[in-house]
């Protein structure tokens, strides 16, 4: 016999679990090592269920959430003996992952005997092993070249650590007291979710709380359809290109054919161009991220984003192209790059059936990682770019945001504080400021990116690697809104010439004193230029966002 749950049961219930992945992640914010979590935030937490659906998330990286159903799906299929006090953990792409460089920890949750749920952390780390510092690796000809793969394994066994694993995967990192300490952060978290789901269960009863959840999704569902049923049926066509793979090849194409019938939609991803011999092929759950964040960007904001929100949509694509890739590919890019791509063209294809949710296009990622020497502790360290974030795309609701980020993480990626940054590492912010005439022009204008100028204060020289994409194509303006100028970054050394980073660069020399001038791009605009207010682009000029020499339709 079915529960039966009232509206206001279930709104509690879902309140409940959003709170508890909520809290979730604040114990992270506060027990992480690196910065690339405990400033720059770049991990996620979720509750899956047995059935490897999403039953809820926090508002972290989408690219993340998005994939961790796949990964949920692996696990069940692997291991058929789980156990209260087990905890299981994975990175491989072709294993539910979606980089190396994310490592996802799973913990069950149980009522009584009943295996029920899933806690769930998926945290990027600064260093995966391989051939490079902080696991991005742009010579990379296969994933053997990237760092360590892990499939599914369990990393405690009835509550009790599996020492020799964890000594295995800390020897394989370059910086082992980090790893450590960020993998202690995610179980805690973990443990944490566990033991609150634990108490709801107690509180409520679990069939209570299954049956809630039940109504849960099938609320979002129907919430989901109604929005959709109001676009415009028809098949529409989008398109968005790389650079480059950084061997050689440019202008790589991600092609969507998007079918809109009554509440469903369908992506068709299969006419996307080759995979590449390089890191910006997509894994295959990277991909699905990248679908569902697209259609969740388009749905009410209020709607939560759910497998029932899902349920509309389906997506087709096929294996050995650029967004899903054959076993053995490199794929380290994949969650920036072509994931913003496919969230582009899927975004176009639809403004065409949607043209008032239809966002313009949202900044590419462009990151270094430094490694070199710290004088003041004679330590090495490795720090990631996670300042001068670019530029969001405007939208029918107004301008982009600035400084914002890209696609993948709209917003849930932080840059942190530059003077903690100065004091933690051998590094000085000497410019940190809006990039003005940067975002795309039109009705509503794109948000600005950011020129930073970084000074190195090392003793010895560093080295850097890039990984990016977005020098040549600049976010996508919309529906006759101009694109946002395309990131610019250089490296000026005294005693040799300025030059221009490319996006996919290794072993950089870096000398001390050197000046990494970056300058991310702005987003894209929204509508024809001639339909933006007077008001509006004189307060552009008042506040320096704009210039009084800047083109009219363009950022410069």
């Amino acid at each position: 016999m079915s529960t039966k749950i009232d509206p206001i049961t279930r709104s509690v219930v879902q309140h409940r679990l959003s709170s508890i992945v909520k809290e979730m992640g604040e114990a992270m914010l506060r027990t992480t090592y690196s910065q690339i979590l405990n400033s720059s935030r770049d991990f996620s937490l979720a509750i899956c269920d047995t059935s490897s659906r999403l039953i809820a998330q926090a508002d972290h990286l989408p690219v993340h959430v998005g994939a961790l159903p796949w990964a949920t799906l692996v696990v069940e299929d692997r291991f058929k003996d789980v156990a209260p006090g087990d905890v299981f953990l994975l990175n491989d792409p072709y294993h539910g992952g979606s980089h190396l460089p994310d490592l996802t920890v799973f913990v069950p949750v149980f009522s009584g005997d009943r295996r029920l749920l899933w806690t769930i952390v998926r945290a990027h780390f600064s260093d995966i092993g391989g051939a490079t510092h902080g696991a991005y690796n742009p010579a990379a000809t296969e994933i053997w070249q990237e760092g360590l793969r892990v499939p599914p394994i369990r990393l405690s066994e009835a509550g009790r650590p599996r020492e020799d694993l964890l000594d295995l995967l800390a020897l394989n990192v370059r910086n082992p007291r980090e790893f450590r300490g960020d993998l202690a952060a995610m179980l805690g978290a973990a443990h944490l979710g566990e033991r609150r789901v634990s108490k709801l269960f107690s509180e409520f009863g679990a069939p209570v709380v299954e049956a809630a959840i039940e109504a849960i999704l099938d609320a979002t569902e129907q919430q989901t359809r109604a929005v959709v049923s109001t676009w415009k049926d028809g098949v529409f066509f989008g398109e968005a290109f790389l650079d480059d793979d950084g061997h050689g090849r440019s202008d790589i194409r991600i092609a969507a054919k998007v079918t809109k019938q009554g509440s469903d939609i369908e992506v068709d991803l299969s006419e996307s161009d080759p995979q590449s011999s390089s890191f910006v092929n997509s894994s295959h759950a990277n991909m699905q991220a990248a679908v569902a964040m697209a259609f969740a960007y388009l749905i009410d904001a209020e709607i939560p984003k759910n497998t029932g929100a899902l349920r509309p949509l389906k997506v087709i694509a096929k294996q050995g192209t650029i967004v899903w890739a054959d076993p053995g590919r490199p794929v380290t890019l994949c969650t920036s790059h072509p994931s913003n791509e496919i969230v582009e063209a899927i975004v176009k294809a639809l403004s065409a059936s949607c043209p008032e949710r239809a966002m313009a296009g949202w900044s590419r990622r462009f990151r270094i990682a430094i490694q070199g020497e710290d004088p003041r502790t004679g330590k090495n360290f490795i720090w990631h770019l996670f300042q001068a974030r670019p530029g969001g795309g405007a939208s029918s609701g107004g301008d982009g945001y600035s400084s914002i980020g890209e696609w993948h993480s709209v917003g849930g990626l932080k840059f942190g504080s530059l003077e903690v940054a100065e004091v933690r590492f051998p590094l000085h912010f000497r410019r940190h400021e809006f990039r003005e005439n940067s975002g795309g022009d039109g009705k509503f204008r794109g948000g600005l990116g950011v020129a930073l100028d970084l000074v190195l204060e090392t003793a010895k020289p560093a080295r850097g690697n890039t990984a990016g994409d977005g020098v040549r194509y600049g976010p996508c303006g919309m529906l006759g809104g101009k694109d946002g100028v395309p990131h610019d970054y250089r490296l000026i050394s005294e005693g040799r010439p300025p030059r221009a980073l490319r996006t996919k660069e290794v072993g950089i020399e870096l000398r001390p004193g050197d000046c990494l001038e970056i300058r991310s791009s702005g987003g894209g605009g929204y509508g024809p230029p001639a339909e933006r207010s007077a008001e509006a682009r004189a307060r552009d000029r008042e506040q320096g966002l704009v210039t009084e020499d800047a083109p009219t339709g363009q950022g410069s």
